[in-house]
């Protein structure tokens, strides 16, 4: 089973870093040391910008929007359901779309425990112990988005269950945990193509936990695309926003330059 193979492939990767990297950041801090619950409205409005500018917010987006195109979502759901090409059955769908999510969740805690944060085991400990508190306060808003969006959706779902199929609570949740992932792994010291291989197979977690959602007959392809959108935002939201360095204090600065008839002092404040 070709997802089946991805999802081991992604897990023995993200196990044998475990013990990789430096003992500090490259901007020579520990992570989690920096986590915060006042990261400062500035702080906040630039990385919401940010998040919502990354094609990792808007193109699944785009791309539901696409499917609403000649009835092709439920053409998708119904093909899908019918012939169940990757999971085999609708029960084992409904089994892996389980196993997967929980899986992308253990890729997260991995990454986390893998990242830099010093020599010292108290400080250590204390710091991961910050780092995930962000992780999992981004996951439960991502289940709390989720949860309020459906309700207000009101969507059938393509089983026939009368309520609950937009977004995908199943795949936000996949999908924040592997952004939060895959920026954990950008702090190691790994080769580009590790790099790469590792958010490549974090990533397939979320599309394969996407796609046995749909086998199931629980989500229709939009409905996994808009929850992969608000996990990719929640994630790096609260990443950036609540967890990465915190401002340099302003640095002040003056300097003295003599000139015909007088003098010139210049004063610099700034970060």
């Amino acid at each position: 089973m070709r997802f089946v193979t991805l999802a081991r492939f992604a897990a023995m990767l993200v196990g044998t870093i475990v013990v990789s990297g430096c003992a500090t950041l490259s901007n020579g801090r520990e992570w989690g040391e920096d986590a915060t619950i006042a990261p400062g409205w500035m702080r906040v409005r630039d990385v919401a910008v940010g998040a919502l500018e990354s094609p990792r917010f808007w193109a699944p987006l785009a791309a539901a929007a696409v499917f609403q195109i000649d009835g092709w979502d439920r053409k998708v759901s119904n093909w899908a359901r019918a012939n169940t090409p990757v999971f085999g059955s609708e029960h084992s769908a409904y089994d892996w779309s389980d196993r997967l999510r929980s899986l992308s969740q253990y890729a997260y805690l991995a990454s986390a425990l893998a990242t830099p944060s010093g020599s010292d085991p108290e400080r250590w400990l204390l710091d991961k112990v910050k780092g995930v508190a962000v992780g999992y306060a981004a996951a439960a808003a991502t289940d709390e988005e989720s949860v309020l969006l459906q309700d207000s959706a009101d969507r059938k779902r393509p089983n026939g269950a009368p309520t609950g199929s937009m977004p995908s609570l199943h795949t936000s949740s996949s999908a924040v945990f592997t952004e939060l992932a895959e920026r954990n792994v950008d702090s190691l010291d790994l080769s580009k193509t590790l790099r790469r291989i590792l958010d490549f197979g974090l990533d397939g977690l979320t599309y394969a936990t996407a796609w046995a959602r749909i086998e199931a007959g629980y989500h229709f392809p939009s409905d996994t695309l808009v929850g992969m959108s608000i996990g990719n935002f929640n994630g790096a939201f609260f990443n950036d926003a609540f967890l990465g360095p915190r401002n340099a204090p302003p640095n002040l600065t003056f300097s003295f330059e003599p000139l015909p008839g007088g003098a010139a002092l210049q004063l610099r404040y700034g970060l």
